[in-house]
């Protein structure tokens, strides 16, 4: 699945240090750059936050 919405994202977290929300994933520089410039509207990296899935699995 692809989104746009950080929100949602696992590897969207609140760093403590920080304090603010960053994300985990570390684009290289034409990543970055299709990122900043916005000729890339969906991330390819997202994977939505499903804490009910992990619960499910592990039961």
């Amino acid at each position: 699945m692809i989104s746009g919405n950080c929100d949602t994202c696992v590897n969207y977290v609140y760093e403590e240090d920080y304090e603010c929300y960053s994300c985990l994933v570390n684009l290289d520089e034409d990543e970055m750059f299709r990122f900043l410039s916005g000729t890339q509207r969906e991330c390819p990296y997202y994977r939505m936050d499903d804490e009910y899935g992990v619960v499910k699995h592990q039961m």
